[in-house]
């Protein structure tokens, strides 16, 4: 009875009856495999040296980035993590148009925080520009599509306003403060009180240095009232003051519970190698596309630094 039952199996489940399965009918539900057989496999010569099975191109990679300071200037160049987004060759398309558009406007280095005063086309009037400045509270979209938001306050009002900075409408770009915040991203300040993102349009430019470190303002800013925007006292903020203006002593213990559960804390993460693994770029592709624009930005634009010219008397 036991040849019969097992001369009807698929062969794909004969190696398991080789290794001494006497319940074939048990192992086809469950979809095991016996311990032997994964042992001879780590065993087995193919795992013997894996020096040799290793593409060159994975071998003394440098698992830190290249060049850590120029990605975080220029996030741009660096493809969206998600395969799903990732077209190789129009992700290369898109870096010779940014090359282009580099050799013809001057785009200095900023970051989220940083004061920026931006120039752009009017197109409802041919021949006139608009200029807007604003602390940058986003920056998003990798390629030529990276875009910047900047806040202000007009006449009482918050106003953003969206640039995408490799667009042929944008003529210059200017940094007026050039600084670093605790946070990557400013969306608080739209639940914050005017003051602390209000700048006059008529600021006038710090000097900046060659070869000056960036500063990191280490300003803390106070929240409004509820409600926000946001659940803001879920998020690990570095910029914030601790919100003092709760209610009563349940509504604050209640906060406090929520922002410590578990669903919200996600402290599993920390350990998911696959979900890291999707949010990075791979180290060859990193290495390679800093490569490519090392060498395409000897020929771009860029501002020249105040103190190293020096007028002739």
């Amino acid at each position: 009875m036991q040849s019969t039952k097992i001369s009807k199996l698929t062969p794909a489940l004969l190696p398991l009856i080789s290794d001494g399965c006497l319940c074939p009918r048990r192992c086809y539900q469950s979809h095991r495999i016996r311990s032997q057989t994964l042992e001879r496999h780590r065993t087995s010569p193919l795992n013997a040296d894996k020096e040799k099975y290793v593409p060159e191109t994975l071998q003394n990679v440098d698992k830190r980035p290249p060049n850590a300071k120029f990605l975080e200037q220029n996030p741009e160049f660096l493809p969206r993590p998600d395969w799903a987004y990732r077209d190789r060759l129009c992700e290369m398309l898109e870096r010779r148009d940014m090359y282009s558009r580099r050799r013809n406007i001057i785009i200095p280095e900023f970051y989220v925080g940083s004061v920026l005063a931006v120039t752009v086309a009017d197109k409802n009037e041919p021949g006139k520009s608009s200029r807007f400045l604003g602390i940058c509270i986003h920056r998003d979209d990798p390629g030529l599509h990276h875009k910047i938001i900047l806040r202000n306050i007009i006449d009482g009002q918050g106003i953003e306003v969206m640039y995408e900075i490799y667009s042929p409408v944008i003529q210059k770009i200017e940094v007026i403060r050039l600084e670093k915040r605790l946070d990557k991203e400013l969306f608080y300040l739209r639940d914050c009180p005017h003051e602390f993102s209000y700048f006059p349009q008529d600021m006038e430019p710090a000097i900046i240095h060659k070869g000056m470190d960036v500063p990191v303002n280490q300003l803390k800013v106070k929240l409004n009232m509820r409600p926000w925007s946001q659940r803001w006292e879920r998020h690990e903020l570095q910029g914030v003051e601790p919100f003092t203006g709760w209610k009563d002593k349940k509504q604050k213990d209640k906060i406090e519970r929520l922002k410590n559960h578990p669903q919200v804390q996600k402290p599993w993460e920390k350990h998911d190698i696959m979900k890291h693994y999707r949010e990075s770029i791979n180290p060859v592709d990193t290495k390679s596309i800093y490569a490519e624009v090392e060498e395409n930005s000897k020929d771009w634009k860029v501002k020249t630094d105040p103190s190293d010219t020096k007028e002739d008397k």
